[in-house]
C-alpha cells in the first residue's frame, strides 16, 4: 500500500508477522520537521553507530546533539536501547527499511508510540548520500582534561561575567577539522557563552601575553548559533568547524562570558598553563597585555580533531604525578606532553594522540575531585576515538593515614576491573608501576610495603595488554626507595613525591612506542 503526504513516499507491505516499510526518499516523520541536509551527517554517522554498538547511549546522545542539529534526544536514546530487542534495521542501497518483527498487537502499539528521534536520525542519514556507510573519517580526541568542582582558592581571580577568558592549550595530533567540548557540569546555574573563538597561539602565547594569530582566528557555533547557554550539570559540543591544526600546535579558546557564576564553576586546576581575563569582548584580540593572570583551566575539557580510520588516541588516567605537578608553567613538559611528542614524531605511530586525565590530589578511591572509579567512564572510555588507556594513580590512597595492606589489595583489584572494561570495549590497557616516594611525607615501611606489593602485581598480572615501569625508569639504584636525586630540585618538585621537567622526561622516555603501533 503506497503512502505519502507530498514530502515522502513510502510502500507498506508485508504479512501478518512482518511489516516492512520501504522508504523512497531521505526524510521521514517522526512527529516534527527537519531539515535533513546536514554537511556534518556524513562523518557523524559511523561513529554514533559505533557508540551504540558499544553500548555508550549517553555519548551517542551527545553527538547526535552536537551534529544532527534536533533538540535533546536523550530520550530517544534511552528509548531506542529498550527496543533494540524489538527493532530489526536494514538498510537496501539508497532505501531505508525498516522491518518490524514482532507480534501484529505489539506492532500496532509500538507503531503509534514510535517517536524516536533516534531511528529517525539514523533512517534520514542512511539516504543522504549512497557511500554514507563508508568509515573514511572519524572524531579523535587531541586534547583533554578531567573537569571537576573549583575549589575557593583556585576560581578566577576576577569575575568572567562580562569578560573574556582566553585559555591556551597543546594539541597531540593535528587536523584540518575540529570541535570543542566545554562543561558546566558542576555548575550550579546556567552559564551563558555569548561567543567562542579558536586561533592558533603566536610569539610566546600563554608564556606571553595571551598571543594569538589574527589570521588563523574562528568562531566556533553551537547548532549553528554563536551563543549558547549550558545548563547546570550539562556540557555542550562545539559545531565542527574547518581549521588547520598541526600536531603538537598551541591553541587558544577565547571566551566572551554572559552570566557564569563566581562560585561554582567546572575547572582544572592544574593547567601549568596561564589563562588570560579581561572585561569586554576581546576574544579576537591578538594580544592581552592589561588581562588578569591565573594559572587554572575553566570549562573547557576536550578539542577533537576529525581523522581518518587510523587516528586513534591514548587517555591517561592519573594523579598529580601525571597532572605535571613539578612541571614547568606554559613548558608542556610534563610526561604525557613527552609521550606525545615521541608519538607525533614517530612515523608509525604518528597519528597516536595523547589526552591527559591526571588530577591533582586525586585518589583511585576518592581525594580531589571524583574518584577514579568514579570518572573512569568520563575520561578513559567516552573519549572519542581512544583506543589505548594507561593507568597511573594509586600513591595518594597509599600515602593516605589510614592506608593498610588492604588498601594494596583494593587497588589491584580495582586496577583490574578497569583493565577488563576498557578490553570490552576494544581499547588496550596498560598500567605504569608506581614511582618511588621515600623522603617525602608518604614514606612510611607500611606505605613502602604497599607500593611494592602493588608493583609487584602489575609487574606480573595477566589482565593487562603490558606494564610500563616507571618505577624502574627512575628509582634511585642504590636507595630504592627514592628516585634518583636529579629529579629532585624544582619548584613544587622538591618533596620527593613529585618529579621535576628532567624526572618527567624519564618517565616519558622509558614508554616502549611499539605499545601503539599498528
Amino acid at each position: 500500500m503506497p503512502v505519502g503526504n507530498g514530502r515522502i513516499s513510502a510502500m507498506i507491505f508485508g504479512g501478518v508477522n512482518q511489516e516492512r516499510l520501504q522508504l523512497n526518499e531521505g526524510t521521514f516523520w517522526a512527529g516534527g520537521s527537519y531539515d535533513p541536509v546536514n554537511p556534518e551527517a556524513k562523518a557523524a554517522l559511523p561513529e554514533v553507530r559505533q557508540l551504540l554498538n558499544d553500548g555508550k547511549y549517553r555519548e551517542a546522545a551527545r553527538r547526535l546533539n552536537a551534529n544532527l542539529r534536533y533538540g535533546n534526544v536523550t530520550r530517544d536514546v534511552k528509548l531506542a536501547k529498550r527496543r533494540l530487542l524489538v527493532w530489526n534495521r536494514q538498510y537496501r542501497d539508497r532505501e531505508s527499511v525498516w522491518k518490524m518483527t514482532n507480534s501484529p498487537h505489539s506492532q500496532s502499539r509500538q507503531s503509534s508510540q514510535f517517536g524516536g528521534l533516534l531511528t529517525a536520525t539514523i533512517l534520514s542519514l542512511a539516504s543522504l548520500q549512497p557511500n554514507l556507510f563508508a568509515a573514511d573519517a572519524h572524531w579523535v580526541a587531541t586534547w583533554g582534561c578531567s573537569v571537576q568542582l573549583t575549589e575557593p582558592n583556585n576560581l578566577p581571580p576576577v569575575p568572567l561575567a562580562n569578560s573574556t577568558l582566553r585559555q591556551f592549550v597543546r594539541a597531540s595530533v593535528g587536523g584540518k577539522k575540529l570541535r570543542v567540548h566545554l562543561s558546566n557540569i558542576f555548575g550550579t546555574d546556567s552559564v551563558i557563552l555569548h561567543t567562542v573563538h579558536i586561533a592558533l597561539a603566536a610569539v610566546k602565547g600563554s608564556a606571553g601575553s595571551g598571543e594569538i594569530n589574527p589570521a588563523t582566528d574562528k568562531a566556533l557555533t553551537f547548532n549553528g548559533a554563536a551563543e549558547v547557554m549550558i545548563p547546570k550539570g550539562e556540557l555542550v559540543l562545539s559545531d565542527a568547524v574547518d581549521f588547520d591544526l598541526p600536531a603538537l600546535a598551541d591553541v587558544s579558546v577565547s571566551i566572551y562570558f554572559g552570566d557564569v557564576s563566581a562560585t561554582t564553576v567546572t575547572g582544572h586546576p592544574g593547567s601549568r598553563t596561564t589563562s588570560f581575563i579581561v572585561a569586554s569582548n576581546e576574544v579576537s584580540a591578538a594580544s592581552l597585555p592589561d588581562a588578569k593572570k591565573t594559572a587554572h583551566w575553566y570549562l573547557i575539557t576536550g578539542i577533537e580533531v576529525q581523522t581518518d580510520n587510523s587516528g586513534k588516541t591514548i587517555a591517561v588516567l592519573g594523579d598529580s604525578i601525571t597532572d605535571g605537578r613539578g612541571s614547568t608553567t606554559d613548558g608542556n613538559n610534563r610526561w604525557p606532553d613527552v609521550l606525545a611528542q615521541r608519538l607525533i614524531t614517530n612515523a608509525p605511530t604518528a597519528k597516536v594522540g595523547v589526552v591527559n586525565m591526571g588530577v591533582g590530589g586525586n585518589a583511585i578511591f576518592g581525594g580531589l575531585g571524583p574518584a577514579a572509579i568514579k570518572r573512569f567512564d568520563r575520561d578513559v572510555l567516552e573519549q572519542s576515538g581512544v583506543r589505548y588507556f594507561i593507568l597511573f594513580e594509586g600513591v595518594n590512597d597509599i600515602g593516605a593515614r589510614n592506608s593498610s595492606m588492604n588498601t594494596a589489595t583494593n587497588l589491584v583489584s580495582a586496577y583490574a576491573a578497569m583493565a577488563s572494561q576498557a578490553k570490552a570495549r576494544g581499547i588496550r590497557a596498560y598500567a605504569a608501576t608506581l614511582t618511588p616516594f621515600g623522603g617525602s611525607g608518604y614514606y612510611s615501611d607500611l606505605h613502602e610495603q604497599e607500593r611494592q606489593y602493588v608493583n609487584a602485581w602489575l609487574r606480573t598480572n595477566t589482565v593487562f595488554d603490558g606494564v610500563i615501569d616507571f618505577d624502574a625508569a627512575v628509582r634511585d639504584p642504590v636507595t630504592v626507595t627514592n628516585f634518583q636525586s636529579a629529579y629532585h630540585p624544582g619548584p613544587n618538585a622538591n618533596d620527593w613525591l613529585h618529579l621535576n621537567p628532567s624526572g618527567y622526561k624519564a618517565l616519558g622516555d622509558g614508554i616502549d612506542l611499539q605499545l601503539f603501533a599498528p
